[in-house]
């Protein structure tokens, strides 16, 4: 199993798809990690060599911002336009889009599930309370 920044990469999967199994490491990253490393894209990770694998973490480590830090400073941007009071931060805080999608109809994903308002049930005439 070869573990890279803290994430174990899947052992049948091909290297190039795999790394993208890390946060912050897509497609394009992937592409460039392989050939700044000299690497074979279509070999699996099981037929990666000890070597290999401390060349890929290395380089990693050294030139990206993967993983838990990456996550860290996402964050931390987002918690700084709280803050701040932009318009953005406003968005953030609210759970709503925040990029200028519409909200009258989908949005689901950051509102959540739809949840009826109605205007209750009248009491029966004729009884009280």
């Amino acid at each position: 199993m070869a573990r890279v920044a803290g994430v174990d990469l899947p052992k049948g999967k091909r290297l190039d798809i795999a790394l993208r199994y890390i946060y912050g490491i897509g497609p394009a990253i992937s592409d460039e990690i392989i050939k700044e490393l000299e690497l074979e894209p279509s070999r699996r990770v099981k037929d990666l060599t000890e070597e290999e694998v401390n060349k890929i973490n290395n380089f990693i480590t050294k030139s990206l911002k993967v993983e838990g830090d990456l996550r860290r400073e996402i964050q931390s941007n987002i918690k700084r336009l709280i803050e701040i009071g932009s318009y953005r931060g406003l968005r953030h805080r609210r759970n709503l889009p925040v990029r200028g999608q519409r909200t009258k109809t989908n949005a689901r994903t950051r509102r959540g599930k739809r949840k009826t308002v109605g205007a209750g049930k009248a009491p029966a005439p004729g009884k009280k309370g």
